[in-house]
């Protein structure tokens, strides 16, 4: 087997923080209180609550993911309870323990067919009920682990590996929500697209180490130039680069380019074969120089993007170029296509 599949092919390691909190349930207080004590006294915060009803209300204020429950009380009895809790939703998995003086087996099989996770007699010792609250504290562990695990495997497949930046599956997906959401509630965006000028000069004289430490750096600088947390960015691949800037005018993202393009070229970036100064060319697109919001699409804002950027290439490199009739006194008026650069 290859060493390197990933940790979501290997046996999880359960992380056990804080006991879980457990709820109570039973129509008796003395039996509340004997179970109260007892399992406080291992180290778990405990609520209670004298009725079904209760119990539900008690796990929407104040969720615990551990219950432990008496099958017989009056109006809505356990496996009443048991339905509810797996017909809704919840911050997390909800472990059921029924602890009853109903333990023939068809009440077992009720119980369990009803949701439960365990099924006990009151008869059961307090080592014996302590054990089995801990089973259920590695049943929860071991979700949590999992959870943990598949939000790192979503993270890693939108996140470029080499900078920490997302990627371009995240940025299709982020923008597509964007835009839809934008054609049915309106409101403005301008997009940004990047390039690293003469960035194969940089690899040939740092080599690729050097470039690839250009690329973190670059990735920080436009991380710390950026003004809001609105605003985002993320690596198309290679030495390009796309910033987006939600509820922003074309006004406002001539302001923020070029503060983009000034942390750039501000100083030089280190590399393990020396400083190295860098600059960016941007070029500019957003909603109020397209043709619409409803025709607008991932596309043609980068086709509007991309042409600027090309312009701003052929016009000297380190500059920031907007569309035409936005460029602005002095500027030429750019309508390119895209193209490869």
């Amino acid at each position: 087997m290859d060493s390197d599949l990933g940790a979501t092919t290997e046996v999880l390691r359960l992380t056990f923080g804080a006991p879980p909190r457990v709820l109570l349930v039973d129509d008796d207080n003395l039996v509340l209180a004997r179970l109260q004590d007892l399992i406080a006294a291992a180290g778990f915060e405990v609520d209670t609550a004298l009725s079904g009803a209760a119990a539900l209300a008690s796990l929407r204020n104040n969720f615990a993911p551990v219950v432990i429950m008496d099958l017989k009380m009056p109006g809505m009895d356990g496996l009443a309870v048991c339905r509810t809790i797996r017909e809704e939703t919840w911050p997390g998995y909800v472990y059921i323990v029924l602890l009853t003086a109903q333990d023939a087996e068809d009440d077992i099989l009720a119980g369990l067919d009803a949701g439960a996770d365990d099924y006990m007699s009151k008869r059961t010792s307090s080592a014996q009920l302590l054990a089995r609250l801990r089973t259920g504290q590695r049943i929860l562990a071991l979700e949590q682990s999992l959870k943990d695990a598949l939000a790192e495997k979503r993270r890693l497949t939108m996140t470029d590996a080499l900078t920490g930046a997302p990627n371009r599956r995240y940025f299709q997906r982020r923008l597509s929500r964007e835009l839809e959401r934008m054609r049915r509630f309106g409101g403005e965006l301008c997009l940004m697209s990047l390039d690293i000028d003469r960035f194969k000069q940089i690899n040939d004289r740092c080599g690729h180490a050097g470039g690839d430490a250009v690329l973190q750096e670059f990735v920080r600088r436009i991380g710390h130039s950026l003004p809001r947390n609105t605003d985002w960015y993320a690596r198309m691949g290679g030495e390009e680069f796309v910033v987006v800037l939600e509820g922003t005018n074309l006004t406002g993202a001539k302001f923020v380019a070029e503060r983009l393009r000034e942390a750039i070229a501000i100083s030089p970036m280190l590399t393990d074969a020396g400083m190295v100064d860098v600059t960016v060319s941007i070029g500019v697109g957003g909603l109020e120089a397209a043709a619409g919001h409803h025709e607008i699409s991932i596309e043609s804002l980068m086709n509007l993007a991309d042409g600027c950027l090309y312009a701003s290439k052929e016009n000297g490199r380190n500059r920031v170029t907007l569309p035409r009739s936005h460029a602005g006194p002095g500027r030429p008026e750019m309508e390119y296509e895209r193209r490869r650069r």
